[in-house]
């Protein structure tokens, strides 16, 4: 039951998102959304800040089952934005709010995730220290988390598939070339 209520609780919440700014949105108007009471609402979150980082902390943890087998660094990184994609106005409300980085601590470790996942695959039978491969993870995380902010602060337009396959055509083979010299380097 308390799965079901939180569930209940997070959907209201996202379908209000879609609707109105993140800063229009109070507690009671989820307890209504949601048909439970606002003791109800607080047995479970502390506030509405709560409840958006579990639902984002929800949304990496479903990457994090999914991280396996990518077999190119943007199905990685795809995966890891399809949440914005699905969820257009809820992710633009939430930008333009004064609580955006809620969303960008969401992105940078939704990236990471998918990143690191794809670049220890990619250092499979690679001599190479752990520290490096994290690195190499870490400077992805960042250049596509930029590439994220970008195309959230122009408002989501288009879709990251022509972007990621331009890039794919110049970076596509690097990855695995930057762990074979980096083991070449101890």
């Amino acid at each position: 039951m308390a799965l079901r209520t939180k569930a209940v609780i997070r959907r209201s919440f996202m379908e209000l998102l879609a609707e109105r700014p993140f800063d229009k949105i109070s507690v009671r108007d989820i307890a209504e959304r949601s048909e439970v009471t606002r003791n109800t609402f607080y047995y479970y979150y502390t506030d509405i800040y709560a409840l958006a980082e579990d639902v984002f902390e929800s949304e990496i943890e479903k990457i994090r089952d999914r991280v396996e087998g990518y077999d190119s660094w943007q199905r990685a990184f795809l995966t890891a934005i399809d949440f914005a994609a699905q969820n257009k106005r809820a992710i633009l409300h939430l930008y333009d709010s004064a609580h955006r980085d809620i969303l960008e601590r969401y992105y940078h470790q939704t990236i990471l995730t998918g990143m690191l996942a794809f670049v220890q695959n990619e250092a499979e039978g690679i001599d190479i220290s752990e520290s490096k491969v994290h690195a190499l993870a870490r400077f992805y995380t960042a250049a596509l988390t930029g590439l994220t902010a970008d195309w959230l602060r122009n408002g989501m337009k288009g879709t990251p598939d022509a972007f990621l396959a331009d890039l794919g055509d110049m970076l596509d083979g690097n990855i695995r070339l930057s762990l074979e010299r980096g083991a070449q380097r101890k």
